[in-house]
């Protein structure tokens, strides 16, 4: 899969992404530090990527359907979440080869312990959502 990682996220995620396999550009590498959310959304859709980012402004689906994109995945997590953290939490969801096959098209709101979907996953594939959202680092996933 292609992702954009917007210029809010560290460094250190292009690095993951790559080494699960995944096609990167990375905002501030390509002249869109500064860009406005426009700019960014056209660029991924131009592109056919998904974007991955912390701003919650993407997490309207109103000014960003879902369906318009490869994926949008919104990190939700505390304002004093550090790179290290950021990547942890990053690989424990894109580690998930149900939930990248799953990214098209949708909306994934990711938070420290669980994953929200939009539009909501199958049964079947909310219930691995649980089970993720049970996962600490320490169980090795």
């Amino acid at each position: 899969m292609r992702f954009l990682i917007d210029a809010n996220l560290p460094r250190s995620a292009i690095g993951l992404l790559l080494r699960l396999g995944h096609e990167v550009d990375f905002a501030r590498d390509i002249g869109l530090g500064a860009a406005p959310d426009s700019q960014i959304a056209a660029r991924a859709s131009q592109t056919g990527a998904s974007i991955l980012t912390r701003d919650l402004d993407f997490a309207d689906v109103r000014r960003y359907p879902p369906h318009a994109y490869a994926g949008i995945v919104v990190l939700r997590l505390p304002d004093d979440a550090v790179a290290s953290d950021i990547v942890l939490i990053l690989e424990r969801f894109l580690s998930q080869s149900n939930f990248v096959d799953q990214l098209k098209g949708r909306l994934a709101v990711v938070e420290a312990n669980r994953v929200r979907f939009r539009p909501p996953l199958d049964a079947a594939a909310d219930q691995s959502n649980a089970d993720v959202s049970r996962r600490t680092p320490d169980d090795g996933q």
